[in-house]
């Protein structure tokens, strides 16, 4: 017997059995059954991915999911030096990228773009975001219905709005956007490399050209810093690549909102009647979209801990499920039903603790851009196809539909 049943005068509760988690490609907005069959087991269980090697604990229940994302005991950057059970094909983690740095480093790396994702930031880009966006809007409106809506108005509108904010050129826009929609597939690891070397080749040289550029950009913020010693070259571009790939999560998370206000007629009518109370709506409905397949990624207990009854030795790896967290019904009262008026909403859709989503304004301002721009210049929006014949992302991280072919009232 172990140290704590002799204390105890009970054994240890046994180690759930090792589960494996797919991720087959899903359709619409229904929640991972797999997952929901993980949460139905425990709090605390174990999975093993498509890639990498081992297995992982998982936690699902939101209070444990809150403690793991804020407790240094579980670490970021020692995953970079093992192959973790994981989902995607390519890992091949970056020196500098925010994604896999632990305190104090992550504030250190994170000071030099601060600057660029900040409210009074938003509140500046905001008429541009919009003239962005109503140009967009405009030859839908001239060309008439039908239109499809991924490639008119959410496909372009994020990839400029990024582009925007990190001062990617005209002319390079629409191969920044090929590089980063591959390295969010899982189409494979040649295919994910190749795109990755790409993006990443061209951010360097992006930030090396504009080391005494007194633009507000990102790019030019990082050949700042770097001209000044403040981070390193290879730390800039790590810092770059994860923030440029942001934009299409706002396509494909946005994508999912607008699929359900055109399939549930009481939610559309809802956004229309009550314009000024759509913010709200919009949180739940942030708090309710299948944002990702599977899981984000992975943390190294530091130290043993104990965690729902089973302890996480040191060394292991585990994952959360903020998608999990948001169904958990001891914080969020019938959480499969999408409820306009749920309040408190403490959702954490864009992260928790240190690495609490750098673009979470940025992101919130062009959802809110483009349901208020769509709804209130397309009378009538509704598809313009039956639900089914939508067609939805598949092998990809981020969950999404591919199509939303769409008719209004001219």
């Amino acid at each position: 017997m172990t140290e704590e049943s002799t204390l105890t005068g009970q054994a240890p509760p046994q180690a759930p059995p090792v589960r494996d988690w797919t991720t087959p490609d899903l359709d619409g907005t229904d929640f991972d059954p797999a997952l929901a069959g993980l949460m139905r087991e425990g709090p605390l269980t174990r999975i093993r991915l498509p890639f990498g090697e081992g297995w992982a604990w998982l936690a699902t229940r939101y209070d444990d999911v809150k403690l793991i994302t804020n407790d240094p005991r579980f670490s970021r950057t020692e995953v970079t030096h093992r192959q973790v059970t994981r989902m995607a094909p390519n890992f091949a983690p970056r020196p500098g990228s925010l994604a896999w740095a632990d305190q104090p480093d992550h504030n250190r790396l994170r000071k030099p773009v601060a600057g660029a994702f900040t409210v009074s930031a938003m509140k500046r880009l905001r008429p541009r975001a919009q003239e962005i966006l109503d140009e967009l809007v405009d030859g839908v409106v001239r060309d008439g219905p039908p239109a499809e809506l991924i490639e008119r108005v959410l496909e372009p509108f994020p990839l400029s709005v990024v582009s925007e904010v990190m001062g990617v050129p005209a002319k390079d826009r629409e191969q920044v956007h090929t590089w980063t929609r591959e390295i969010i597939s899982t189409n494979g690891v040649e295919a994910a490399g190749r795109a990755k070397d790409g993006l990443y080749g061209w951010i360097t040289a992006t930030i090396r050209s504009r080391a005494a550029s007194p633009g507000e950009d990102v790019y030019s913020m990082l050949g700042g810093a770097v001209a000044r010693g403040e981070i390193r070259e290879e730390e800039a571009v790590g810092l770059a690549g994860p923030l440029q790939i942001g934009g299409e999560a706002v396509t494909h998370n946005c994508g999912q909102m607008l699929y359900l206000m055109l399939t549930r007629p009481e939610l559309m009518e809802r956004m229309r009647a009550r314009p000024e109370e759509r913010g709200p709506v919009l949180d739940e409905l942030f708090r309710y979209i299948p944002h990702r397949s599977s899981v984000g990624l992975a943390r190294i207990a530091l130290t043993d801990v104990e965690i729902a009854g089973h302890r996480i030795a040191a060394g292991e790896p585990v994952y959360v499920s903020y998608l999990a967290a948001n169904r958990d019904p001891a914080v969020f009262p019938d959480p499969d039903r999408i409820d306009p008026d749920r309040d408190p909403n403490p959702h954490v859709a864009f992260g928790n603790g240190p690495h609490f989503c750098t673009g979470t304004v940025l992101a919130r301002l062009q959802t809110e851009l483009l349901v208020d721009t769509l709804l209130d210049r397309l009378p009538g929006l509704r598809l313009a196809v039956p639900a089914e014949q939508v067609r939805w992302r598949h092998r990809t991280m981020i969950r999404g539909p591919r199509t939303l072919p769409v008719t209004w009232s001219a």
